[in-house]
């Protein structure tokens, strides 16, 4: 009887210990490489950069993303040409993010506006909320913001991103809030 009850504890133990390590909210600062953005995610990201066209330019978007428990998390910034329209970029960005995500609903406007120091005051600005389908078809939820920072005589588009079957609002703030200049 003793044994089983000090199998238990040490099982109990064991497990408290294995959650408290968990990677889900272990919030860390993440440089984005090659720029001056900094984040904060709350898992151990993996990174890559890609060419991709955005505003019909292509441009090598940084992208630091990890799964944090049920959500998948992600910050993506692009150094813009010069002379490239920011506002119609985020535009065209956000109508990319919707699709992919198979969002129903339209985006409309007076979205509310996502705007941190340092950020330029553009009308796409925003942050969305909307119900969405992952690749595989499972419903998932989507909490996203995009903007732009002014970068010499360049701009620097960015998107933050979480995904999650019941997004945890002090999740995606905190994501959303630790994007730094």
């Amino acid at each position: 009887m003793q044994i089983h009850f000090w199998a238990l504890s040490a099982s109990l133990i064991f497990a408290l210990n294995l959650s408290a390590c968990s990677p889900d909210q272990n919030w860390r600062d993440v440089s984005l490489e090659g720029s001056p953005l900094k984040a904060q995610l709350p898992c151990k990201p993996d990174k890559t950069t890609r060419s991709v066209p955005l505003g019909g330019v292509p441009v090598d978007l940084q992208v630091v993303g990890c799964e944090s428990g049920t959500a998948m998390v992600a910050v993506m910034t692009a150094l813009l040409p010069a002379g490239a329209d920011a506002n119609t970029v985020l535009l065209g960005w956000q109508k990319a993010t919707l699709d992919n995500a198979r969002v129903q609903q339209p985006l409309v406007s007076g979205q509310p506006a996502w705007h941190r120091p340092g950020q330029l005051p553009l009308s796409a600005s925003v942050r969305l909320q909307a119900p969405g389908l992952r690749a595989n078809g499972e419903p998932v939820r989507m909490d996203a913001v995009w903007g732009a920072v002014a970068e010499g005589d360049r701009v620097r588009v960015v998107h933050a991103v979480v995904y999650d079957p019941k997004i945890q609002p002090e999740m995606a703030n905190t994501l959303f809030d630790g994007i730094k200049p």
